[in-house]
């Protein structure tokens, strides 16, 4: 036995489509529960929140006030990408990351310094944990300078790890 198709009321059908509209939210508020989620750069955001604004003045009004409140920090956005890539990734990935989601110059040249400390361990133990062992052959070399080249580590590093050479 086949159901018959249900029959819709037109009248009903209007009455749900007033109840469905919500009024516009306003564009603070939008940018609260972005921000409720995760940290946004500055670009970001103005990116994110520039359809729904009713002029670029009240957008970079609001963009100001939340970077004053603290809720809108490119520092701390900036430090929270270097902490959770720097276990993965080299100075160069980390800096271009920190580039495409429009950190600022002046917190990645302060970020650089703190990396390139750093890099030689780091890319050190992601080498260990991948391979482990010297390059027998040119292949193998290349495969392993390959692999630590696109995790974004210096070539001067790559060579002292795949030299054997532990010499600052």
């Amino acid at each position: 036995m086949q159901a018959s198709p249900r029959k819709r009321d037109p009248g009903m059908q209007e009455a749900d489509r007033q109840v469905g509209k919500a009024p516009p939210v306003p564009l603070r508020t939008r940018a609260l529960r972005l921000l409720k989620r995760r940290d946004y750069s500055y670009v970001e955001l103005e990116r994110r929140l520039a359809p729904h604004a009713a002029d670029a003045g009240e957008l970079s009004a609001l963009l100001e006030d939340l970077q004053r409140l603290g809720w809108l920090s490119e520092q701390r956005l900036a430090e929270q990408l270097v902490r959770k890539g720097a276990a993965r990734y080299g100075t160069r990935r980390l800096l271009e990351q920190l580039r495409q989601r429009g950190i600022d110059g002046e917190i990645t040249a302060s970020l650089r310094s703190e990396l390139q400390t750093t890099e030689l361990e780091r890319a050190r133990a992601v080498w260990a944990k991948r391979f482990g062992r010297l390059p027998v052959d040119v292949r193998e070399r290349g495969r392993q300078t390959r692999f630590l080249e696109q995790r974004g580590f210096d070539h001067d590093v790559i060579r002292r790890i795949l030299g054997g050479s532990d010499e600052e």
